[in-house]
C-alpha cells in the first residue's frame, strides 16, 4: 500500500502545523470493526474459571519458535507457552523460573543452574538438565541459523552432569549472560526431534498455556495446561489473541467486550474511554524506542551529513503530539532512559535551514527521493505519513510503502548480504527484551548483525563501536560497562544511522473484570497471572 498525492500531503502539514500550534493531540482514527474474534464470549457474564480472554493487538506473530525470534509480538505468544530457567519480572529484574538456583564462577565464566523437578513438558517428556542441553546446542549450531545464535556465541560447553544440574562454561566473561538465559525458553527435546522447523508453529513447551492452534493474521489460541507445575494456575481455561491492525477495531473491541485486554491502546483515544467505569487504561514507561533505519550502505544515506540532515528536519516534538498524542518522550539517546547504562545526547533540535544546510554541502540541494518501509497497522502508518510530510520541507519526498508484519520481515531477512538489501529506510520499533544494553546495543548496530543475522538494518559498521561492545560484553565491573557504553551511545549518536524519533509510554487497555495481564516495559505481554473477576 502507498500513500501519496498533493491533496493528502497539504492535509496532512496543515493538520501537523494546527496540532503543534495547539499543542494538543493528533485526530481521532477509526477503522473496520474486526471480523473474526476467535472465540470471544462479548459482554456475557461467564464463570472466571471457563473464560476464553480475548486479547487484541497490533500486528501479527511472525512465529512461535523462541530461538528465531525477534519482534515483541512473538516473543509474547511464546512465553505464553514456553518457559526458560530465568525469567523477567515485571520491572524485567532477571528471576529464576524453571531454575530452583543458580552461582556464577569467581571469574564470571561458569554458570552453574540447580533445576526445578517433578516438570513435564506438554508432550509428557521430561524437563531435565538434557532437555536444556539440548535446546542450547540447537540455539548454539551455526547450521541452523537461529536468531538467537549470537546471544550464546561466548558459551563453550553445555554440560548435564545429572538431571537436575547444568553447567555452562563461557569463552569469556559476559556480564549480560543472565538476561540471555531469560530468553533461552526451553522446548520439549521430543518435539524438536519430530517437528524440526516445524516447531515455529506448534511449539510444546512447560508453561501455563499449551498451543491448540494458530491461523496466521487471524488468531493464536492458547489452552490451559491443566498439570502446571505451579499450584493454582493458571485461572483462566484459554487466551486467543487476535492481530487487529486498526485502531478503530480494537478500541471498538474493548468498549463492546469483545476484547478483554488489547495493545496498544490508540493514544488519541485515551481520553474517550478514562470515564468509563468498565475499562481501565494502563500506562507504564517503557524501553521501547522508536527510530528510523537509514542504509548506511546505500546513496545518498552513506553520507553522514544526509543522514545528520534527516534528523535535524523532523520535529521530534510534534511528532510526539501528532503521532502519540503526546504519550512519549523524544528520543536522545540510542536507547530509552529506561535502559541499562543509558547515556543521554544533544543535539538534532528541529532546524529546518541547518537540515537544508547539510543537504546542500552533501551535494543534494534540492533533495532526493527514497522509500520509507512500515508496518501496515495505524499508528504506524500515521508515523510514515507524518516522516513523509516533514522530510518533504526540505525536498526529500518519500514513497510510504506498508507491509504486513511477515511480508516485511520476508522483505528484509531474505537479502543474504547488505549488496542485495533493497531498504532504504524502515520506520520501526525496538525494545531490548532480554532487559540488558546488549540486547539494545549489539544487535542493532554491530557490524555481525546485518539481516539475517540481526537486527542491524542501518547497515552501519564503525570499527570503535565493534570493538567497544565486545569490551562491554567482556566488563565484570559495572562502572567499566558504564563508561564503554557512554562512549558506544555518544558515537553512534554522531554517525546518525538512525533518525532518532522516540520513546513510547506503553499504553494498554483492558475491561475492569481482567486483572493479572500486563504489558512490561519492552512492550511484551505478560498473561501468567491472568483472571477474569
Amino acid at each position: 500500500m502507498k500513500v501519496q498525492g498533493k491533496m493528502w500531503s497539504t492535509l496532512m502539514l496543515l493538520l501537523i502545523f494546527a496540532v503543534v500550534a495547539a499543542g494538543c493531540g493528533g485526530n481521532t482514527e477509526t477503522g473496520k470493526e474486526s471480523a473474526n474474534t476467535g472465540k470471544s464470549e462479548g459482554t456475557q457474564t461467564v464463570s472466571k474459571n471457563k473464560k476464553d480472554v480475548v486479547i487484541a493487538i497490533n500486528a501479527n506473530f511472525i512465529t512461535l519458535d523462541p530461538h528465531n525470534t525477534s519482534d515483541t509480538h512473538s516473543i509474547t505468544g511464546a512465553r505464553t507457552m514456553v518457559e526458560g530457567l530465568m525469567g523477567f519480572d515485571e520491572n524485567m529484574k532477571v528471576v529464576p523460573v524453571l531454575a530452583d538456583s543458580y552461582k556464577i564462577s569467581d571469574d564470571g565464566l561458569v554458570y552453574t543452574f540447580t533445576l526445578k523437578q517433578n516438570i513435564k513438558f506438554h508432550d509428557g517428556t521430561d524437563f531435565n538438565a538434557e532437555a536444556v542441553k539440548v535446546n542450547l546446542d540447537r540455539i548454539r549450531d551455526e547450521k541452523n541459523n537461529l536468531k538467537m545464535r549470537k546471544s550464546f556465541a561466548k558459551v563453550s560447553k553445555v554440560e548435564a552432569p545429572d538431571a537436575k544440574t547444568v553447567v555452562i562454561t563461557l569463552s569469556e566473561p559476559y556480564n549480560a549472560f543472565l538476561n540471555k538465559m531469560a530468553m533461552a525458553l526451553i522446548v520439549s527435546p521430543k518435539a524438536l526431534k519430530e517437528q524440526g522447523e516445524n516447531i515455529g508453529k506448534n511449539p510444546v513447551g512447560t508453561g501455563s498455556f499449551k498451543f491448540k492452534e494458530w491461523v496466521q493474521g487471524d488468531r493464536l489460541v492458547v489452552v490451559k495446561n491443566p498439570d502446571y507445575w505451579q499450584k493454582d494456575l493458571p485461572k483462566v481455561e484459554s487466551i486467543t489473541f487476535k492481530p487487529v491492525p486498526e485502531n478503530g477495531s480494537r478500541i471498538a473491541m474493548l468498549k463492546t467486550g469483545e476484547a478483554d485486554f488489547i495493545y496498544p491502546m490508540p493514544t488519541e483515544q485515551v481520553s474517550q474511554v478514562e470515564g468509563d467505569s468498565n475499562i481501565v487504561v494502563d500506562k507504564t514507561d517503557s524501553t521501547i524506542v522508536r527510530y528510523v533505519t537509514l542504509n548506511t550502505m546505500k546513496k545518498p544515506f552513506d553520507d553522514v551529513k544526509v543522514r545528520q540532515a534527516i534528523n535535524y528536519a523532523i520535529n521530534k516534538e510534534a511528532y510526539i503530539k501528532v503521532v502519540k498524542s503526546g504519550l512519549g518522550v523524544k528520543l536522545n539517546s540510542t536507547m530509552s532512559s529506561k535502559t541499562q547504562y543509558y547515556s543521554q545526547q544533544s543535539g538534532y533540535d528541529y532546524n529546518v535551514e541547518k537540515a537544508k544546510s547539510l543537504l546542500a554541502e552533501a551535494g543534494y540541494p534540492d533533495g532526493f527521493t527514497a522509500e520509507i518501509w512500515g508496518e501496515n497497522d495505524s499508528e504506524t502508518m500515521k508515523g510514515m505519513q507524518f516522516i513523509q510530510q516533514q522530510l518533504a520541507l526540505v525536498g526529500i519526498k518519500l514513497d510510504v510503502k506498508s507491509m504486513e508484519g511477515g511480508t516485511l520481515s520476508e522483505q528484509i531477512n531474505s537479502a543474504a548480504t547488505p549488496e542485495q538489501a533493497k531498504i532504504q529506510m524502515w520506520y520501526v520499533s525496538w525494545s531490548p527484551s532480554s532487559g540488558d544494553a546488549d540486547g539494545a546495543t549489539r544487535g542493532l548496530f554491530s557490524s555481525e548483525m546485518f539481516p539475517p543475522a540481526g537486527a542491524n538494518t542501518a547497515y552501519y559498521k564503525n570499527p570503535n563501536v565493534d570493538q567497544w561492545i565486545a569490551d562491554a560484553n567482556k566488563a565484570t565491573d559495572p562502572e567499566k560497562a558504564k563508561s564503554i557504553y557512554a562512549d558506544i551511545q555518544k558515537t553512534i549518536w554522531a554517525d546518525a544511522p538512525w533518525a532518532f524519533m522516540g520513546v513510547d509510554q506503553v499504553i494498554s487497555g483492558k475491561r475492569a473484570s481482567l486483572s493479572g495481564v500486563k504489558v512490561l516495559p519492552d512492550g511484551s505481554i505478560s498473561v501468567r497471572d491472568v483472571e477474569v473477576k
